[in-house]
């Protein structure tokens, strides 16, 4: 898709990059205040997790339409080591790199859709969806 808008990811300044893109896509299709925050929040999260877990990856933006809805979907892409435990990784606190557990869960309570597919040793693919109200 044309529109479609990508990132690579591969240290931290990558980060402020995906979530300032993200923020710049997400303004476009109708989102203001609080909104942008969020998924600019959320990029934040699930980019980070791929510099710290995957060491290289990309996110991937694009507006997208749900019952003439405008949207943004956010799609995180890595080649790094997959996620040995996904339910667990997906509770509040739990972290194997010695954070504070709020990546993934934290994405999710703030996008209104999120999916993760990972498999070990093959990588991991985040995709989360916001709808304007």
């Amino acid at each position: 898709m044309s529109d479609d808008v990508r990132v690579a990811v591969a240290a931290e300044s990558d980060v402020l990059a995906a979530r300032q893109e993200g923020r710049r896509l997400a303004a476009a299709a109708g989102f203001s205040g609080s909104d942008l925050t969020i998924i600019a929040t959320a990029i934040s999260e699930v980019a980070r997790n791929i510099v710290h877990y995957a060491t290289r990856g990309e996110i991937l933006l694009r507006v997208a339409h749900l019952d003439g809805r405008p949207g943004i979907v956010v799609v995180a892409r890595d080649e790094g080591p997959g996620i040995p435990d996904l339910e667990q990784a997906l509770q509040d606190g739990y972290s194997t790199g010695g954070g504070l557990g709020l990546g993934l869960p934290g994405a999710r309570r703030l996008m209104d859709e999120l999916e993760v597919v990972t498999e070990l040793g093959r990588g991991t693919t985040v995709t989360m969806r916001k709808w304007t109200a």
